[in-house]
């Protein structure tokens, strides 16, 4: 009885906790919300001794926590297939998504495997503020050894607070990159072509990440 009640009491902290934060989320303004989600990524990163010996698993449980909230998956792969998108059926458009969005979990922990001591810095924040979609916060990754890295966001706000869309880096936006890719995979094999092609790549992947934790 006592274990239930513990139990209990710990699910309804949980469900408090994360009612708590998405209400922070929907009344911050974009900049913000970017450098601290930016900000917690990057301490927690450092912080994790597992993240730093290379524990994928760890890396990947950090993404799905501190990133992918904060992320419009839809409105990402809708982008990424431009004209396509409208000729795939709703269930075509829902696998795409949940294969998209797991194509950039691998990417997005990637990054993170590699931060080491790197810093942040944020440009000064310009956009209209009635502006509701296409705001753009800058930054840029600075590292003790190699190049600055240009860092940039793209954000629209929806009712549950701002959203990233899409992801700069190095001059290169991450949507405009994939539309190239989807549209081959396309022209190939229609959309049922592309979403095997991500499936097969996420596997990969996922095998990889599964080696890497037995392994370490």
């Amino acid at each position: 009885m006592k274990i239930l009640k513990t139990l209990f009491t710990a699910a309804i902290s949980l469900t408090l906790a994360s009612f708590v934060n998405f209400a922070v989320a929907a009344d911050e303004a974009p900049d913000v919300l970017v450098k601290r989600i930016s900000t917690d990524v990057l301490e927690s990163a450092k912080a994790d001794k597992e993240i730093q010996s290379g524990n994928q698993k760890h890396v990947l449980d950090l993404v799905e926590a501190k990133i992918l909230p904060y992320v419009d998956f839809q409105r990402m792969t809708s982008l990424a297939a431009g004209r396509f998108w409208r000729d795939a059926t709703p269930e075509q458009q829902k696998q795409l998504t949940e294969q998209f969005r797991s194509l950039l979990v691998f990417t997005y922990s990637g990054a993170i495997s590699s931060i080491k001591d790197q810093k942040l810095q944020f440009q000064p924040f310009r956009a209209d503020p009635d502006a509701t979609d296409g705001v753009e916060v800058r930054s840029q990754v600075v590292q003790t050894r190699g190049e600055t890295i240009q860092l940039n966001y793209r954000l629209e706000k929806l009712p549950t607070g701002w959203k990233i869309y899409d992801v700069n880096v190095l001059g290169a936006w991450l949507v405009e990159t994939y539309k190239g890719n989807f549209a081959t995979e396309i022209s190939k094999g229609g959309i049922d072509g592309l979403i095997k092609a991500l499936t097969d790549k996420n596997k990969k992947l996922s095998d990889n990440v599964s080696k890497s934790t037995k392994s370490s």
